[in-house]
């Protein structure tokens, strides 16, 4: 930014300047606000390597037992100016304040400590606005020689612990008197590293040593490798889960039965290593352990089973039962483990699984052990296993109401009542049936600043089947451990939100299946719905910058054919009438300049948006949709996580007689069934996201969005309701829903692209994370995407996805924004700011020139964006 910009325009950064220089002024001078004198506030640890680094040297800092406050905003300690804002006098009683439990701190603790510490001029004061930055804030983390002393010693331990026994670490404190600062430095020396020379494995038991030898090509260790043990420990963990794959129940559960010995008597750079695997002491041997008595109990209260029950068996399972209420067949097929089986804790875990898929039974007991008299044999050997189950109630009725906010529907009220019936047919089917509204104002199509009344009523109903509806055993392509699912849903709603109004149907027949904890697979058939559009006549009474674009070609075309325009005034001819006879005329299209040329490429996009808004479709169609989630798994702290999905749509319908319909102004006649055009696309949608954990729980967040629709057959567009918009709470963040970004670079006015869809959407998402306390988190953020068309429809739209042009056709959005984690919910706020607007004119597509800090695109919403 040039002075002379500045200077013509200092308005708009005098706030900006302000700002920076308070954040500057909070960094610089209150960080050593409370620290002692004689006392040094530690604001740095660095690490020095005087040879080589090790892959692993990132992971040393974690062994500094003394680390300074943490920096919230990338460069300043925020948590710790929120402390130093507090009034110091007031520390020492809000460090007690804050041990007692929650519900006793209240007016009266704080008096009895403003007493206990001799200020009973402060008695009542609730000094809320310091127990607010306390309790955001951290003290200043005091230099302290001792902690830098055993910090040196922790990473010396480590470094030998990954195999460098002869590292060498020391550390020199740098003291700042004036500033009251210190910065302490690790000086790291590895040497050289302890090797594995041979390895060797003593295992006496002939099983495990058959196992262990005829896999041991995945073993993780090997002649030549540092001897890391941190890789010893991994070895450990696989060598005791495969044991338990092959059936050796409560493998090295006390974890003393696999461990290793380096012999570093002649040397301590080249060890020999051996694997010890022993039972006992006495090398008693172990034995595969195999599945007894596998019992199931339904009951009311747990004393009930055995002595109120009655046996029954189904295929080597015995089952307990008080009624004839549950089917054994069904309760039989959640059951994956098998008498006379090889004990797998896997299948244990399965099988509880599927009770809880079930929705109808809470587990009161889920109990695996050695046959009674285990310690000889042959009940050392065989594991009996029991489920006791309680059924939950048959009716579960919840009635609630959400408030909700987004950019189009502004604030909103959404009251429902959903009851769920359990055990319909005896075999653990359950309906679902619920009945909501959201009711709220967006804004009016007519007046962009004022909003109307909007709304949304539904009623749905599923019928859940904890089995495959399919008329064959298919049980040997699609197991039990696969806890497979069936759905049927019906549905019907009314919408109220652009003025026009819409009824929609839904049905389908859902099929579920979870291979594991990670991978679900979900085929949808007969996916059918119908949308119809009310008050189809009344488009441009709702949308009236298409109406101003329509009025102002129209004038343009009466004064060019003013015959047209009379027998228009004299209702001889309709409005669409004079849209097809305008967009036929060669010969007035010939005659526009380049401002007419413009509007009539506004109007026919008004042409195209009456078309879609007022479309009525029908849709039936087949979906699969694979998920690999590894998010909220412990052994994935870098989560990953991928969603796919594919729909097919119309051709089944295809098949059956059909007419055509008259079409649109702009569209061809279609295909229809009962009258109503049905759709025929394929569609692609793909949702990549990676989680990456670092400086404690800092997150950074990856996300890719991919999405291609592709009409064809009886379909010139994709429906509305399956195109994409760009714009939202969890989408492009700088613009509100159908904000006007889009489509591609398209110079079309922003009246008529305001509810333009597509058909190829991009969506990057870059958001890093940032933990203030438990209840707070800040995140700062960048959106990138945008829509396209896979085909130029020669309209002026210059819509078309072009590999060598879709870069310079995103729009790109920043901002900041703060999450509230309350209970199980998560409010957020973002605050974002148009960065890059390709929709803009050559030359000024860079915004930040024009940013406005106090007025950015504000995004309310539940829960995270991805």
């Amino acid at each position: 930014m040039s002075c002379k910009h500045y200077k013509n325009s200092p308005q708009k950064y005098y706030k900006i300047i302000s700002f920076a220089t308070f954040v500057g002024l909070l960094y610089a001078c209150s960080t050593t606000k409370k620290v002692p004198d004689g006392e040094y506030l530690l604001t740095r640890n660095s690490f020095e390597f005087e040879d080589k680094k090790e892959f692993f040297d990132e992971e040393l800092k974690d062994y500094v037992q003394q680390k300074p406050n943490k920096k919230q905003l990338l460069f300043m300690p925020l948590t710790l100016a929120f402390y130093n804002m507090a009034n110091s006098k007031y520390d020492t009683i809000l460090n007690e304040y804050m041990t007692y439990p929650r519900e006793m701190r209240n007016q009266n603790l704080r008096d009895s400590l403003f007493i206990k510490y001799n200020m009973q001029s402060s008695v009542g004061k609730s000094l809320f606005f310091d127990r607010v930055l306390h309790n955001w804030g951290t003290p200043p983390v005091i230099l302290d020689q001792t902690r830098s002393e055993k910090s040196t010693e922790s990473i010396k331990k480590r470094l030998i612990y990954r195999g460098f026994w002869d590292a060498d670490v020391k550390f020199k404190q740098n003291l700042d008197s004036a500033s009251k600062k210190a910065a302490v430095n690790y000086f790291i020396k590895h040497n050289d590293p302890t090797y594995i020379k041979d390895y060797y494995y003593n295992i006496p038991d002939q099983g495990i040593k058959s196992i262990y030898s005829h896999l041991k090509e995945k073993t993780l260790i090997r002649s030549g490798q540092i001897l890391d043990q941190t890789v010893l420990e991994k070895e450990v963990t696989r060598i005791t889960d495969l044991m338990k794959d092959f059936g050796y129940y409560k493998f090295n559960s006390s974890n003393d039965e696999v461990y290793f010995i380096a012999d570093s008597i002649k040397s301590k750079k080249q060890v020999p290593l051996t694997l010890e695997i022993h039972k006992d002491s006495l090398d008693r041997p172990y034995k595969v352990a195999t599945f007894g008595n596998i019992d199931i109990a339904i009951v009311d209260e747990p004393s009930d089973f055995p002595k109120n029950t009655v046996k029954d068996s189904l295929r080597r399972v015995r089952f307990h039962k008080m009624n004839d209420k549950y089917k054994t067949s069904s309760l039989w097929r959640a059951v994956i483990v098998d008498s006379k089986q090889v004990y797998d804790q896997k299948k244990l875990d399965v099988t509880k699984r599927n009770f809880m898929a079930m929705n109808n039974f809470s587990i009161v007991k889920a109990r695996d052990s050695l046959r009674r008299g285990g310690i000889t044999s042959p009940n050392d050997s065989i594991v009996d296993v029991l489920y006791v189950l309680k059924p939950l109630p048959k009716y579960d009725l919840k009635v609630g109401t959400d408030v909700n906010y987004s950019q189009l529907l502004n604030l909103g009220i959404s009251p429902s009542i959903d009851l769920t019936t359990r055990n319909v047919f005896r075999g653990a089917e359950n309906i679902s049936t619920s009945i909501s509204g959201t009711f709220g104002s967006i804004r009016s199509t007519q007046d962009i600043d004022k909003r109307s009344t909007a709304y949304e009523i539904s009623a749905q109903a599923s019928l859940n089947f904890p089995r495959l509806l399919l008329p064959f055993n298919y049980y040997k392509f699609i197991p039990k451990r696969y806890t497979p699912t069936s759905s049927i849903l019906l549905g019907a709603s009314i919408q109220n939100n652009i003025g026009l109004g819409r009824l929609n149907f839904n049905t389908g027949l859902n099929y579920q299946a979870n291979v594991n904890d990670q991978i679900y697979h979900k085929l949808t058939l007969f996916n059918t719905q119908i949308s119809l559009t009310k008050n189809k006549d009344a488009y441009y009474s709702y949308f009236v910058n298409d109406e101003r674009v329509k009025d102002d070609i129209f004038d343009s075309y009466f004064a060019y054919r003013p015959k047209i325009g009379t027998d228009y005034e004299n209702n001889k001819l309709s409005i669409d009438d004079v849209s097809k006879l305008l967009l036929q005329d060669q010969e007035y299209r010939d005659n526009l300049d380049q401002k007419g040329t413009d509007l009539l490429t506004a109007f026919r996009g008004t042409l195209v948006n009456k078309d879609r808004q007022t479309q009525d479709v029908l849709i039936s169609s087949m979906i699969y949709n694979f998920v690999y989630s590894e998010i909220g798994k412990k052994d994935y702290p870098n989560a990953f996580y991928f969603n796919g999905k594919v729909e097919l749509a119309g051709n089944i319908l295809s098949l059956f007689n059909k007419k055509d319909n008259d079409g649109g102004v702009v569209t061809s006649p279609q295909k229809t069934i009962f009258g109503i055009p049905y759709a025929q696309f394929i569609k692609f949608d793909i949702d990549a996201r990676k989680y990456f954990k670092f400086n404690g729980n800092q997150t950074l967040v990856l996300r890719q969005f991919i999405g291609v629709g592709v009409p064809y057959g009886n379909s010139q567009d994709m429906p509305i309701i399956k195109s994409y918009f760009n714009g939202g709470s969890n989408d492009i963040r700088a613009w509100v829903a159908f904000g006007g970004l889009g489509p591609a670079d398209s110079q079309v006015d922003e009246r008529v692209r305001t509810y333009m869809t597509n058909n190829v959407k991009l969506t990057t998402n870059i958001e890093y994370r940032i933990p203030f306390n438990s209840m707070y988190e800040g995140a700062l953020f960048t959106d990138i995407g945008n829509t396209w068309s896979l085909r130029d429809h020669n309209d002026g739209y210059n819509d078309e996805f072009k590999l060598n042009k879709f870069l310079g056709q995103v729009g790109i959005g920043s901002g900041f924004g703060l999450r509230i984690n309350i209970a199980y919910i998560t409010a957020r706020i973002d605050l974002a700011y148009k960065i890059y607007d390709p929709n803009k004119a050559e030359g000024d597509r860079w915004r930040i020139k024009n940013i406005q800090p106090f007025k950015p695109t504000l995004n309310i919403a539940f829960g995270y964006p991805f």
